[in-house]
């Protein structure tokens, strides 16, 4: 049911909760679409191990309690595929306009989260110096 692309590069499945019980799905368009900016500027696949996630599924990965993936506002990607190391890849997700950064060993985590502290500045762990 959740099989039709939404842009050139992404399908809507990508975007599903991944528990095991059901395949929920919630997607904020402007992550989308900064991932499909992000895709066309790495010129390589992008692989989302982690979208939308219900709160049983966040639970069970230990997500935080407000977490973006509750909201459909966050991806995690993988970095096994890219040429580019995850700083330079945080660096052009600054760029882009993504909101929210984290660093893990093998995947960074993306968001569009509203910035509600007014000064502009995104949200960021793990690594990246916040400008």
């Amino acid at each position: 049911m959740n099989n039709f692309q939404l842009t050139k590069n992404f399908n809507l499945q990508e975007f599903e909760c991944t528990h095991p019980d059901h395949r929920h799905v919630r997607v904020d368009e402007k992550l989308v679409e900064k991932l499909q900016e992000l895709r066309n500027i790495l010129a390589r696949p992008i692989f989302i191990t982690s979208a939308f996630r219900c709160k049983k599924r966040n639970n069970m990965v230990g997500g935080a309690k407000v977490s973006q993936h509750l909201y459909g506002q966050a991806a995690d990607i993988m970095l096994s595929n890219q040429e580019k190391d995850i700083e330079q890849i945080a660096e052009i997700a600054k760029d882009i306009g993504f909101s929210g950064i984290g660093f893990y060993k093998t995947f960074i985590h993306l968001d569009v989260r509203e910035l509600s502290d007014g000064n502009g500045k995104i949200v960021t762990w793990g690594g990246i110096k916040n400008d």
